[in-house]
């Protein structure tokens, strides 16, 4: 720990390279960083500076950094020109990852406007509450997607494909959009995954995008200094930095916190390349493209994981060019990371989660490399800038090692909920702070996650925290995918029940499974339902399994990855 604090320390006083200072920021006093971007739209301007590297690569498609930001500023002029899109319009993109989907959502934040970022697997109804909601004046889309557009709806909608031509028109001819941005001024509703009733769209301003980024570029340079202090201290060469930039197979959909900021924002200031893929996801199709386009970095999204272990361990393909690996969607348990570098050995010093959400906007804790090896069960450091306390139900601030709710302060929350404010006042108090929903506790500002609030299980008066359960089972190396979660019961008030999916070609029965749980875990916690199934767990499009649909508490359709 004080290695990592000398390291940190040295990097954000005054003299180091990411300098720290405490502001006010929407009347509260907390700290940012004293050098950093002001808008998104010094992202794009930064572009240019990578010049005639790839960006944007879908197929035979390959597009420049700098013919990314000449695209930018072409479509900006073209949807004024068009439709009258200004600052403060609600604009809604409704398409699958791609490269034009990225080039509307900056032409549009380069001009001021505020992007609804719409769940590419919504149904006509959800579709038509975000319109609702939003109010958008136009929504951009692909053909597939916009045909699940209510009839009703009476907002014009582009196909972002067909009119590729005239929204890209004149590229060349245009700078960007100079209207004035501030950083508090709203950018993008981020709708939440809708586990639990309705989506509300947690609303982030550019401080808060800008921030993800930059506070992740300083958390990664922590990681290279210490990992080479504690090289030396051991006698042993550091480990050569990373020189060439990444190329990230992206499978993180565009529509959430970590596939906008988390791969493509960090990588227009890395100069990295955007792989983007077509269909459903495939394994083995996806580790070809690793093996064609010498990808570097992959995000494993919910099931993808166990999916592509599975077929990677074949040794069909080439992966060797693999040297990060993280996950996304939910908490990864210590067994399947260490599949991870067993099956991607190139990968695993750097794999690596991270802990937030829509409404922190900013990654809150992070964890990778030796750090994550010996705390496997923990979601990492909490980072710089971000504040974490633990609460009890009344508020009561708790000491180190205690579970409760996890409160977070920081420049970059939400500003709220979109025309919600209902919604707002019950998830950041008067102080700022923000509650997450997540039960966990601090260790020396480790922080782990033990549940999501409305997760936990009450069974016979003792608390359950499913994750405790799912890491047990997932143990079992028969055991590919687990969701563990309550069914009500009159007798006992929730039972812990268990969803599995076993490994291709293995047969696995409860018994054998309650016995496994039973040899670590005390006997309230051993789920007494099991659900052995041979299809997919059911997620949502952030990779979060949708225990509401295996409880029998809601429908589920499933999506397409």
């Amino acid at each position: 720990m004080s290695l990592r604090n000398d390291v940190l320390q040295g990097l954000t006083g005054p003299d180091g390279y990411f300098p720290i200072q405490v502001e006010k920021v929407r009347g509260f006093d907390v700290p940012v960083l004293t050098n950093r971007r002001k808008s998104l739209r010094e992202f794009v301007e930064g572009c240019r500076s990578h010049g005639d590297r790839e960006f944007l690569v879908l197929e035979d498609r390959r597009i420049t950094h700098e013919q990314f930001v000449d695209l930018v500023a072409a479509e900006a002029a073209a949807l004024h020109a068009d439709h009258g899109i200004t600052k403060g319009d609600r604009v809604g993109i409704l398409a699958a990852n791609s490269p034009d989907w990225v080039i509307a959502y900056f032409a549009l934040v380069s001009a001021g406007a505020i992007v609804a970022l719409y769940n590419g697997w919504w149904t006509p109804d959800e579709i038509g509450h975000a319109t609702e909601l939003t109010t958008p004046k136009l929504i951009l889309g692909d053909e597939k997607r916009l045909a699940r557009v209510p009839e009703s709806t009476s907002v014009p909608l582009i196909d972002i494909d067909a009119e590729r031509g005239r929204l890209q028109r004149d590229v060349g001819a245009h700078q960007l959009p100079t209207v004035e941005l501030a950083e508090d001024d709203p950018v993008s509703i981020f709708f939440t995954s809708g586990t639990t009733g309705r989506s509300k769209g947690a609303t982030a301003t550019h401080r808060g995008l800008v921030g993800f980024v930059e506070i992740q570029m300083l958390n990664g340079a922590v990681r290279m200094m210490q990992a080479a202090a504690e090289a030396q201290a051991a006698g042993q060469p550091a480990p050569e930095p990373r020189i060439d930039p990444p190329i990230v197979m992206m499978t993180s959909p565009l529509f959430h916190v970590s596939g906008l900021s988390g791969s493509t924002l960090i990588n227009m200031v890395a100069g990295g390349t955007l792989i983007f893929r077509t269909g459903r996801f495939d394994p083995a199709a996806g580790l070809r493209l690793v093996e064609k386009e010498r990808i570097t970095v992959w995000s494993l999204i919910g099931s993808m994981g166990p999916r592509v272990l599975d077929e990677a361990a074949k040794g069909l393909t080439d992966t060797s060019s693999l040297t990060n690996v993280g996950f996304g969607g939910a908490p990864v348990s210590p067994d399947l990371a260490q599949r991870v570098r067993d099956t991607l050995p190139t990968a695993a010093k750097n794999v690596g989660i991270g802990y937030g959400s829509s409404e922190t906007v900013g990654v809150v804790a992070s964890h990778g490399g030796a750090d994550m090896r010996d705390r496997p069960e923990a979601a990492g450091w909490v980072l710089p800038t971000m504040q974490v306390e633990i609460r009890d139900d009344d508020g009561t601030v708790l000491a180190d090692g205690e579970n409760g709710h996890i409160m977070v302060k920081s420049a970059y929350t939400m500003l709220g909920y979109w025309n919600d404010d209902q919604a707002t006042a019950e998830t950041i108090d008067n102080d700022f702070w923000l509650d997450t929903g997540d039960i966990g506790r601090l260790e020396d500002e480790i922080l782990t996650i033990d549940s999501r609030a409305r997760d936990m299980i009450l069974h016979n008066g003792e608390n359950v925290y499913p994750i405790e359960v799912e890491y047990r089972i997932e143990d079992h190396p028969g055991v590919g995918e687990v969701a563990v979660y309550g069914l009500d019961d009159d007798l006992t008030g929730q039972i812990v029940a268990a969803s599995v999916v076993p490994m291709t070609g293995v047969d696995l029965s409860a018994e054998e499974l309650q016995t496994w749980v039973a040899k670590s875990l005390a006997p309230y916690k051993v789920p007494t339902s099991w659900d052995i199934r041979s299809e997919r767990l059911p997620r949502n499009a952030a990779g979060k399994i949708v225990k509401d649909a295996l409880s029998g508490q809601r429908e589920f359709t499933a999506h397409e990855d």
